[in-house]
């Protein structure tokens, strides 16, 4: 059974921090890529940043500067490091774990952690 918990979440004020992980469970997690997707009320979810197996990231031009991602292989975990944070940053902060093995894309999603940057 696979699965990919979320946490870290929570209220912060604009120019916080926070840092959100993601524990996996029930794949082998370093032949997943890795992904962080957000979802704001009324708005369609989001790509944020991507780690690949080889550790080769990418960002969202929103996250550029402000975010890192990272992934510990040796603890099955994904890691988004947020700075600077923005009352548009607001969201429901989503896990992805994405796999292509003989022509079949295998894809899981985490149940989503609740990021609120507000005064």
């Amino acid at each position: 059974q696979v699965q990919l918990v979320e946490s870290g979440g929570g209220l912060v004020p604009p120019g916080g921090s926070l840092r959100l992980s993601c524990a996996a469970s029930g794949i082998i997690f370093s032949s997943y890529g890795m992904g962080w997707y957000r979802q704001a009320p009324g708005k369609q979810r989001e790509l944020v940043a991507h780690v690949s197996t080889g550790g080769t990231t990418t960002y969202a031009d929103s996250a550029k500067g402000r975010f890192t991602v990272s992934r510990d292989n040796t603890k099955n975990t994904l890691y988004l490091q947020m700075n600077s944070l923005k009352p548009e940053d607001t969201a429901v902060y989503y896990c992805n774990a994405h796999n292509v093995r003989t022509g079949l894309i295998y894809e899981y999603w985490g149940q989503g952690t609740q990021v609120t940057v507000s005064s």
